[in-house]
């Protein structure tokens, strides 16, 4: 089996997100690409707590119509979401033949060095690298990196919240994402 590990804080959820993963998908020929938000991240200390269940069900409903695509809650419990806990949770399920991979975009993956236990997160996992224009990186040696860089989407989450408090409709959001949203009054 080829599993891919879709994390990020998903604040919210829109549909880079989802083409990125059909894309990858497509490309690496994964069974099943987990989709993780991340409840406490710890990159991000803003985000978290009290609206968790409220970034997962967005996750829910964008999968919902895509048969590979999984909403998990694997890192709801504990005080930082690290992707080495997640990894280390996911690879104690598989087979010793199955793959694991980890979808990440090149500013993030930029970073890994300042990861919490960033060397056993690169020896567990292949990484599906997403190119954004602007946002060159260095692997590290030991790292193995496929780059998926026919995808050029300039989708904002921070541009997405801006424009729901003003109560537009932004275009990039899944319809039952942008559903919810306004039912739960987020964002605004």
């Amino acid at each position: 089996m080829n599993l891919a590990i879709f994390g990020g804080t998903f604040d919210p959820i829109h549909n880079a997100h989802l083409t990125v993963a059909r894309e990858a998908a497509s490309k690496f020929r994964l069974d099943k690409v987990l989709f993780i938000p991340a409840a406490h991240p710890p990159h991000k200390p803003e985000v978290g707590g009290d609206d968790y269940h409220h970034r997962l069900r967005m996750v829910e409903l964008a999968c919902e119509d895509e048969p590979i695509f999984e909403a998990s809650s694997l890192e709801s419990v504990g005080a930082k979401s690290y992707s080495i806990d997640t990894i280390e949770k996911l690879r104690a399920t598989l087979a010793p033949g199955d793959r694991l991979f980890f979808v990440i975009g090149a500013d993030a993956f930029a970073e890994i060095a300042t990861w919490h236990r960033w060397r056993d997160v690169v020896a567990q996992v292949e990484f599906i690298v997403v190119t954004r224009p602007g946002h060159e990186y260095t692997a590290p040696p030991e790292a193995r990196v496929h780059r998926l860089d026919t995808l050029a989407l300039p989708v904002s989450s921070s541009e997405i919240r801006r424009q729901l408090a003003e109560s537009e409709s932004p275009g990039e959001l899944p319809p039952k994402v942008l559903e919810y949203i306004r039912a739960n009054r987020l964002y605004m």
